[in-house]
């Protein structure tokens, strides 16, 4: 079964993105974006992705799930962003068919479950703090690259008091030169008797 996985920059303070939704202050320099490109490629924009003449991957997602404000980061020029995944946006905004993007009004949790039941690589929770928030009991991995900034206020990874507690196990951690620091955590299960 496909897994969701929310994979995602963070300040030290917990933020996706700054008070006026910025995420420029996170590094896009550095030794870890070999780690990025090698491992995450499948996450690069298509269109920067064929700036750099990287091959475009699929490795390890198939399917990119985003919420509106996400989605909008790269509007109007880049309507697109992730041609080599399905894409799916969820959203109560009329929007117009893009080309390779699905627009969606259906319960985040249902889309989840039904995405998790069908072929293909693992579903990439590309930000979105409030769809994390709505989704977070079907996140089976947690991949965060905290980078060394602060926000001081800003979208949180998850909002406070907005989920039942739920228990993760450190599947790994990397530091890197730059500052930034992979950790990797899966949801833990309850063990067969």
């Amino acid at each position: 079964m496909r897994e969701l996985v929310y994979y995602v920059a963070v300040s030290l303070d917990g933020y996706i993105a700054g008070p006026d939704d910025q995420v420029e202050d996170f590094l896009y320099e550095g030794d870890h974006m070999t780690a990025i490109l090698e491992e995450f490629a499948d996450t690069v924009p298509t269109h920067v992705a064929e700036m750099l003449g990287l091959e475009v991957s699929t490795a390890r997602f198939g399917t990119v799930l985003m919420g509106a404000n996400t989605y909008a980061i790269g509007l109007p020029e880049i309507t697109s962003p992730y041609q080599h995944l399905e894409q799916i946006v969820v959203t109560h905004q009329d929007r117009r068919e893009v080309d390779g993007v699905t627009f969606t009004s259906a319960d985040p949790v249902e889309l989840v479950r039904d995405l998790k039941h069908q072929e293909g690589g693992d579903i990439w929770l590309c930000g979105g703090g409030r769809l994390a928030d709505q989704v977070i009991g079907e996140i089976d991995r947690l991949i965060v690259k905290h980078n060394p900034v602060l926000f001081g206020a800003g979208r949180p990874l998850f909002a406070p008091g907005a989920y039942d507690p739920a228990a993760f196990d450190l599947v790994r951690s990397r530091s890197f030169d730059s500052g930034v620091m992979f950790t990797e955590h899966a949801r833990r299960r309850p063990t067969a008797a």
